[in-house]
């Protein structure tokens, strides 16, 4: 397997703001920043400093009419986290593990698609998102982790990875706990030797998300635990290049 690990893109235009500014704010407000671009170098900045982008919807205005969706930057007040350690699998949810086949990086463009369908409450991925994320992909910072059943795509998530962090951007199952299913195997591909020190960012919790083991950490607790997360190695799942690299298929299992 190649191990020469993702390709780093030319670095951000931008000034964003840096993890010491973000540590010392006081507001209450996750949004944060607006403007910028989605190249991956400002994606992989913002993660670096402990951002993320997501649109905003009418922040700007012209002549008391709305423009239109803006970028938003987002550092949470209460960060949703996932300790590997605290992921919690119920019983049930550990006979749904044995029904799927995990596959990771092998329909990532489905992925993001299915978790950006325009049915689905509170859509935000666009087009845009789309773009950014399938160019981080073939960079190699960007992966999916697939639930399979019956050759078909029934659910899965897809995240950034740098170092000890995942940051999770979304989910989705088309039948029964096949995303919580992903969730289980992205913790088991974690779990190697430096597990202790890996983290999955979830941005915000949800009483769903609290339920499988999703904490609440201060802004300022977060931002000041990124630099020793982003020192720790990639795990083997996503430590190849999505460009010329292949997939990895394996069956489903509890960690």
């Amino acid at each position: 397997m190649d191990h020469r690990g993702p390709v780093e893109p030319p670095p951000t235009p931008w000034e964003l703001p840096s993890r010491e500014q973000l540590a010392a704010l006081r507001s209450d407000d996750d949004l944060v920043a607006v403007g910028a671009d989605l190249e991956p170098g400002t994606v992989l900045a913002a993660y670096r400093r402990g951002l993320f982008p997501m649109p905003e919807q009418g922040r700007l205005r012209l002549r008391g009419r709305a423009l239109g969706p803006t970028l938003g930057w987002w550092c949470p007040a209460q960060r949703g986290v996932l300790r590997l350690d605290g992921l919690r699998v119920s019983r049930s949810l550990r006979r749904s593990v044995r029904d799927y086949e995990i596959r990771i990086d092998t329909a990532f463009d489905e992925v993001v698609a299915a978790c950006g369908d325009p049915r689905r409450p509170g859509g935000w991925i666009d087009d845009g998102i789309r773009e950014a994320y399938g160019a981080l992909h073939r960079l190699g910072w960007a992966h999916s982790v697939e639930a399979w059943r019956d050759g078909s795509l029934s659910g899965g998530l897809y995240g950034v990875a740098i170092g000890g962090l995942f940051a999770g951007e979304s989910m989705f199952h088309r039948s029964r706990d096949a995303s919580k299913v992903a969730l289980v195997a992205l913790v088991e591909r974690l779990s190697d030797e430096h597990a202790a020190d890996r983290l999955v960012d979830v941005q915000w919790s949800t009483p769903h998300l609290a339920s499988l083991g999703v904490e609440e950490v201060g802004r300022r607790e977060y931002v000041e635990r990124l630099p020793a997360l982003l020192a720790v190695p990639l795990p083997d799942a996503f430590a190849s290049p999505a460009v010329g690299g292949g997939p990895v298929s394996s069956a489903g299992g509890p960690p």
